[in-house]
């Protein structure tokens, strides 16, 4: 995995109602997005892929052994957790949908509520990539704001989708490394075509629902052309971090995102 798409860490699992509201808000895609949206089939993929409360996942709680969680589950115990609350009481049955999961990272745990619609599907045994998108105008090709990569997490026929990162075409999110370790302020950037672009940086943690840092705003604009912005953060050594960048403005406040997840240097 290259750039943003395997980014990140969960702290303990909480679904905040917020969360289970933008569940509601599944529908199918429609209308055509702007021409800087990055569109199913654009460009070479990149792979990018929050601070959370709680301390940097062993090798042993890795997805697939190879992922770091991003959300909604930091480890393996916190899975079990929720599989034995499934089993008892069938909690929170939308963590075995991987399109749910997607939404509810998207518009819950990143706050992109304009960003509603699932405009692909794809998934290959454990593994999954959902399209995730605003509604555009007309009857045209709907523009895709972020593909998000989903692993099954644990073991068992009911092991959750976790999200573990997005693939990036037009916008990337590169630097720093992902699984890097890192301390404020961190230096973050990429790669984005598109023409007047805003670009917003947000570093986020599970459990917070406020941005532990932002950078607003870094112009850009061009054909693949370099960016990168600096930001300071305040988050206890050993903590994973969720680096964010999105870009919008044209005819929606976030047009495109990209995620990549980071550790707190001791």
């Amino acid at each position: 995995m290259t750039g943003g798409v395997t980014n990140g860490r969960a702290g303990r699992a909480r679904w905040a109602p917020a969360v289970l509201a933008a569940l509601g808000l599944l529908a199918g895609a429609c209308g055509t997005g702007p021409g800087t949206l990055q569109q199913s089939g654009a460009g070479t993929v990149q792979r990018s892929s929050p601070v959370a409360t709680t301390p940097t996942p062993s090798a042993g709680s890795l997805v697939a052994g190879r992922y770091q969680p991003l959300w909604p589950f930091a480890d393996e115990e916190q899975v079990r957790d929720w599989q034995e609350s499934y089993h008892s009481g069938g909690h929170q049955p939308w963590h075995l949908d991987a399109e749910r999961t997607a939404l509810s990272f998207t518009q819950g745990f990143l706050g992109f509520t304009g960003v509603d619609q699932v405009v692909k599907r794809t998934v290959t045994g454990g593994d999954a990539r959902v399209s995730v998108g605003i509604r555009g105008e007309g009857r045209g090709r709907p523009g895709i704001a972020a593909v998000i990569h989903l692993v099954r997490f644990g073991t068992g026929p009911d092991a959750p989708w976790e999200v573990v990162g997005t693939d990036d075409t037009t916008f990337s999110l590169t630097t720093p490394r992902y699984g890097a370790l890192v301390s404020s302020p961190v230096t973050v950037g990429g790669r984005i075509t598109g023409v007047d672009e805003s670009i917003r940086v947000h570093v986020r943690a599970t459990g917070s629902a406020r941005p532990l840092g932002e950078r607003c705003c870094v112009s850009a604009g061009g054909d693949d052309v370099p960016w990168s912005a600096t930001v300071t953060f305040r988050a206890a050594p050993g903590r994973t971090l969720t680096l964010v960048a999105s870009t919008g403005g044209h005819v929606a406040e976030v047009e495109r995102f990209t995620v990549t997840g980071v550790r707190v240097a001791q």
